[in-house]
């Protein structure tokens, strides 16, 4: 636990005995770990439990408006047809790729629910991309829009069950009374497999468990009830302000990303909270989604709240039913707490951390505590340990700055068949996050910079050697550098220096369209300079990058 700070005294009042967010210690892979006591204990717990909230709207998208009760059942029947006409066993994956759309909730419960491992896809990924993902996986079964399913064509051994008539037909092969299969499936068995950017160039899938998955949505109670405790619930109802009913969530963010999945999905699942579902990211459509719906809850990334606070339509539009403002992902301008407590007087803004190998979140910060700290991801939550450690491995004290290591019920088992990744990012019960951060003396995180090589564009993670391998390709390309480019809504871009083999010329296009043929759109960069001289290096062969920034951030 936190043990120190003004938020102790509420930690360990939250956490005892008999009280909704007990936390008891069990035994994890061998590991003591602190866990929620009364968390479900695995996603076919949680399915089960969505019934409570039976003719409640659980899923909006456009026209279509899904209740919590046909939810479930969808979920179970797509189970039963996964086990009875796919051939899917305990174990087996079953893989996601495809937009946002109901269909995706309803393929991720049932794979949880059949005992299968839910393998969601980058739906923004290319057609190499998402075949690497399936093969990597191992994947028996993808469900996939129409769009994927062109970009992945057809693969030996492979079912693919679009949306639209094959989905439905699947569907229908079940009774509608059906009830759930049992399975032998436990809180620490694999539950899904998230794919996360690589710095060896293909990305990694990070293995989770349920009980990683299903600490999430606890943990974000928990920080929900430990900021009305202190901030006194003092805020009362705006005028035309819903003071209860359904809480309602505005899905700004992919269902493949953890923040979509883990702390969006699954938590309004559990919580009774209706998601209202947007088929892109557009901040008038969310405003005008936001006055509709009567949505309580917005966020994403912090540029999409900017988005919707700088948006021409903003005061024309009725936001007065939102309550909670919540983002991560990327950094957060310290200014733009002020901005939502100017626009939204008496509304509670959080920012949180974590990483896809932490289960979504680690550590948030909330309310007053983040007014007064704005350059802070918060403390971590009672069931997580964070700590600093320097180059040679030594913790550090309160004040320094190093690598941040997380512990706790929610770190993922490893990385899919990366033994060695596995090692050297999994140490002694620590995962080693590779970003830097310092813990003042309160507890409070504050990410300082990031240690890998990677930068982050409106929320997706861009390994640049992902990007300087497809380069390299290029038999015109001697050598290559990907940096970040500053971007004020994405927060940053990807650019490259290149240096041209003598007599293969190539122009920025034909180096630009040679990336898109092999990544997703978001990964080409926006800005390719040549330079005639070699790139700097150390004396150990690494690109100087501190450098080349310096050197081109300003150029034209």
């Amino acid at each position: 636990m936190t043990g120190r700070g003004p938020l102790a005294d509420l930690d360990t009042l939250l956490t005892a005995p008999g009280q909704p967010f007990e936390v008891v210690e069990t035994q994890v892979r061998g590991v003591p770990t602190r866990v929620w006591k009364n968390a479900p204990a695995t996603l076919g717990d949680a399915l089960a439990l969505s019934r409570i909230h039976a003719d409640a709207v659980f899923l909006v998208h456009e026209d279509r408006r899904i209740s919590f009760e046909e939810h479930y059942l969808a979920s179970v029947r797509l189970a039963h047809a996964l086990r009875d006409r796919l051939g899917v066993r305990e174990g087996d994956r079953v893989a996601i790729a495809m937009r946002n759309l109901p269909e995706w909730s309803i393929a991720f419960w049932a794979a949880a629910v059949a005992g299968a491992v839910a393998v969601p896809l980058n739906a923004w990924w290319t057609g190499e991309e998402l075949r690497y993902g399936l093969a990597d996986s191992g994947a028996s079964v993808v469900f996939c829009d129409p769009e994927r399913a062109g970009r992945i064509g057809g693969v030996p051994g492979l079912t693919v069950v679009e949306t639209g008539g094959p989905f439905d037909a699947l569907l229908a092969s079940v009774p509608a009374t059906a009830e759930a299969p049992r399975t032998s499936v436990g809180p620490d068995d694999d539950a899904t497999i998230f794919y996360t950017s690589g710095t060896t160039g293909r990305p990694k899938g990070a293995l989770g468990t349920h009980r990683n998955i299903c600490t999430n949505p606890m943990s974000l109670g928990y920080v929900r009830a430990r900021t009305a405790l202190r901030d006194g619930e003092s805020r009362e109802p705006n005028s035309g302000e819903q003071s209860s009913g359904q809480p309602g969530h505005l899905l700004s963010v992919p269902f493949f990303h953890a923040t979509g999945c883990h702390s969006i999905l699954i938590a309004n699942l559990l919580a009774g909270g209706k998601l209202v579902m947007m088929r892109r990211w557009d901040p008038g459509r969310a405003l005008e989604l936001i006055e509709r719906e009567r949505v309580t809850a917005f966020g994403g990334v912090p540029s999409m709240v900017m988005q919707v606070l700088d948006h021409p339509d903003f005061a024309a539009r009725d936001t007065s039913s939102i309550r909670n403002i919540g983002y991560g992902g990327a950094p957060a301008p310290p200014d733009l707490v002020r901005r939502i407590t100017a626009h939204f007087p008496g509304r509670a803004a959080s920012n949180g951390y974590g990483l896809t190998e932490t289960s979504s979140l680690s550590t948030m910060n909330a309310g007053s505590d983040y007014a007064a700290r704005p350059d802070s991801v918060g403390p971590p939550v009672p069931v997580v340990d964070v700590k600093v450690a320097g180059p040679d491995g030594a913790d550090l004290p309160p004040g320094a700055t190093g690598e941040l290591l997380i512990r706790g019920p929610n770190i993922v088992k490893g990385y899919w068949n990366r033994p060695e990744d596995t090692a050297a990012a999994f140490r002694d019960g620590w995962f080693h996050t590779g970003d830097i951060a310092r813990i003042d003396d309160d507890g409070f995180v504050h990410i300082v910079d990031r240690a890998k090589d990677m930068l982050i564009r409106g929320g997706e993670n861009i390994y640049c050697v992902e990007i300087e391998t497809v380069l390299h390709d290029h038999p015109a390309v001697a050598d290559a550098a990907v940096i970040g480019l500053p971007h004020p809504v994405l927060g940053e871009e990807p650019a490259a220096i290149v240096q041209l083999r003598p007599g293969h010329p190539a122009g920025e296009d034909v180096l630009r369209a040679h990336v898109a043929e092999h990544l997703a759109a978001f990964k080409v960069p926006v800005r390719i300079w040549f330079s005639a001289e070699p790139l700097p290096r150390t004396a150990a062969g690494k690109i100087l990058k501190r450098e080349l920034r310096t050197a081109y951030s300003g150029r034209p």
